[in-house]
């Protein structure tokens, strides 16, 4: 049946679910599973925004359709957001789009901007969505290294050198999900550069603005001031403010590209349901007391599993951002592949975590955790995957 659906041939099975699968089969036999894989959000959205959105609901008014680009005065929040946090001055009319979430506003965006046969250029390995809103709309990407020991640039250099056509678009995120790799605002200073140099356009995804750990938040590619020159920055609520089932995020930057996903996502959606988005205006003008309180628990998270993973004799180091470990699989289990061995720690270690092989093909040698169980559940998680690197790779 399905080649009946042509574009459903770029799409490959989708690796998540051989754990996914077996994860639901232990658990139907009442085994307990330490759950490391998706990164969903456990903590809840703070009190004061959901207080927030029960007053709105309560209102008639606000049950009608919305506006697909979001309210005005969601987008004026989300700009006065980036002046004080950043100092960039952005219009409300034309600068900024509401999203339901980062995932579907890039690719909406690709489906707007992109054509059969364009080069488009994306982490290897990166957030699934970056490379496949991409595919999805016909395009032709080219991963970029993200690892250890090379250079960026140089990489990007060489890809564009070999590419023909010539590229069309950069995809960048940082901080990086799943490698954790932060970078300096130079970074987006030469990315800006080597965008207008090429004549590219550059759409970065900011999801983990808040979720670093030496800092009080992530640089934004909008501090360069040409950014919105070249391109424009994605950035979800679903992170910082715990609000991941909320559907809320939102995309700035370039006049025209922002034009160009307003227009499609006029003839796709009615927008984000609208108490949730006057929860949203309470949230992005609020104090940012409740963001440092859930970054501080994932602070405490990444420290707890890092210590947890060493004394099993999993040697990892410590990110210094996003809701996620990056871990190189154990040499005498390396060569079984991420796929095979996260299956392996599920059924031996009763520990479920994302292959890296799901990331793009550089991931194969690792495995992401999420940082989304507590203390007592990470202890209990480090004691399976003793028992699992104990025994050898078999």
């Amino acid at each position: 049946m399905m080649n009946q659906f042509p574009r459903m041939h770029r799409l490959p099975p989708y690796v998540f679910a051989v754990v996914g699968d077996l994860k639901t089969q232990l658990r139907r036999q009442n085994i307990d599973v330490v759950d490391f894989g998706m990164g969903n959000p456990d903590l809840p959205t703070p009190r004061f925004i959901v207080d927030k959105v029960i007053e709105a609901v309560a209102k008639p008014e606000n049950h009608r359709y919305s506006v697909s680009r979001g309210i005005f005065a969601l987008r004026s929040a989300i700009c006065g957001w980036y002046a004080r946090r950043y100092g960039v001055e952005l219009d409300p009319e034309t600068e900024a789009v509401a999203t339901l979430g980062a995932k579907e506003g890039l690719a909406h965006l690709a489906m707007a901007l992109m054509a059969p046969g364009d080069v488009v250029f994306a982490p290897d390995p990166t957030y699934p969505i970056h490379a496949y809103a991409a595919i999805i709309a016909g395009a032709d990407v080219r991963g970029i290294p993200i690892e250890n020991g090379r250079d960026f640039f140089e990489d990007l250099l060489l890809a564009t050198r070999q590419a023909w056509p010539r590229p069309k678009f950069l995809f960048i995120s940082y901080p990086h999900n799943p490698t954790t790799e932060m970078v300096e605002l130079e970074f987006f200073r030469k990315v800006v550069d080597f965008a207008k140099e090429h004549k590219m356009y550059v759409i970065h995804d900011l999801a983990y603005a808040d979720l670093v750990f030496d800092r009080d938040m992530a640089p934004s590619f909008l501090q360069i001031p040409e950014a919105r020159e070249v391109g424009v920055e994605f950035f979800s609520m679903s992170k910082s403010y715990s609000m991941a089932g909320w559907r809320v995020g939102f995309c700035v930057g370039n006049q025209a590209i922002i034009q160009a996903l307003t227009r499609i996502k006029s003839y796709l959606d009615y927008g984000i349901f609208q108490p949730v988005q006057i929860a949203a205006c309470v949230a992005l003008e609020a104090p940012d007391d409740c963001v440092r309180e859930i970054r501080e628990i994932y602070r405490r998270r990444r420290d707890d599993l890092v210590r947890a993973l060493n004394r099993a004799g999993w040697p990892v180091e410590a990110p210094r951002g996003t809701m996620f470990l990056w871990a190189r699989i154990p040499e005498p289990f390396r060569s079984l592949g991420s796929v095979e061995f996260s299956r392996r720690l599920l059924s031996v270690g009763r520990v479920a975590v994302s292959p890296g092989i799901g990331f793009g093909a550089r991931g194969d040698e690792y495995v992401r955790f999420s940082l989304i169980e507590n203390r007592q559940r990470i202890n209990q998680a480090a004691r399976g995957i003793k028992k699992l690197l104990s025994g050898g790779a078999g």
